[in-house]
């Protein structure tokens, strides 16, 4: 395992695309209602990094046709945006890829649109704050056992929800994917140490129900066994001392949340 450190001037670098990728999800907010498809949010935001200077990271990644993975409801992540319009009570985990200046960004939302269940809302709830503990472990000398042990923790002991273990967040930067794997699982102490300056994404994806995935025949989207829900949230993080630095933002995402009144405010 080689794991990459970057200098504090490639960390801004990677800030940049990971701020494009912000505004670009926080363009999606705007849009995402019942009635509008995947495939027209997709177009819009391809349009978006284009004309702002980056490149979808996703679009021809080992044959992935389009800019968003969008996987709706049991979908877990990986979804083809399709042309079928979502429909009032989906949730929409959205995946999105920046490359910019040399250097990509990675980040993951999940939308409820129109009147969702509560107990889907709490799912969405918790998988975000599951996201924040797992950033608070994201310093230098750390491991990444820690991080899954804290977001494992919270999701599965403090409430009911199971998180997926085939699929991982990963170190990122010059590549969309690179060393260290980072599981949502794990135990404190094990797992990759993580140097000052290194850059992760962690992206904790949680199931309402069994942990058990299975990938549909389109081979790409990944989708709980059971049917139920799974939500998924991911940040663009450098690990430094004493406290890790959020590359990316939801800022902007949860302003325009707030505003289309389609979406569930969580």
């Amino acid at each position: 395992m080689a794991i990459t450190i970057y200098s504090n001037e490639e960390i801004e670098l990677i800030r940049q695309s990971s701020i494009l990728l912000s505004k670009t999800h926080a363009l999606v907010a705007k849009e995402l209602k019942a009635g509008k498809s995947g495939a027209e949010i997709d177009k819009l935001a391809e349009e978006f990094i284009r004309d702002n200077g980056g490149v979808p990271s996703f679009k021809g990644y080992d044959g992935f046709p389009n800019t968003l993975c969008i996987s709706i409801n049991d979908d877990v992540v990986h979804g083809i945006p399709k042309k079928e319009p979502f429909k009032e009570g989906d949730i929409a985990s959205i995946d999105c890829g920046v490359y910019m200046n040399g250097y990509h960004g990675d980040m993951a939302y999940t939308f409820g649109i129109g009147d969702i269940k509560p107990e889907v809302a709490q799912l969405m709830r918790i998988t975000k704050q599951a996201l924040y503990l797992g950033i608070e472990q994201a310093t230098a000398g750390k491991r990444t056992g820690d991080i899954g042990f804290a977001i494992q923790e919270f999701c599965e002991q403090k409430n009911p929800y199971k998180c997926v273990r085939e699929l991982v967040g990963h170190g990122v930067g010059k590549t969309i994917h690179e060393d260290p794997q980072v599981p949502n699982y794990g135990k404190r102490g094990q797992g990759a140490r993580l140097p000052e300056n290194c850059v992760i994404a962690i992206e904790p994806m949680v199931n309402l129900g069994k942990k058990d995935i299975y990938t549909k025949r389109d081979n790409w989207t990944i989708a709980t066994q059971d049917g139920k829900p799974s939500a998924h949230f991911e940040h663009t993080v450098a690990v430094r001392s004493g406290k890790a630095d959020i590359l990316s933002t939801f800022e902007w995402i949860e302003k325009a949340v707030e505003e289309n009144e389609q979406l569930v405010k969580i």
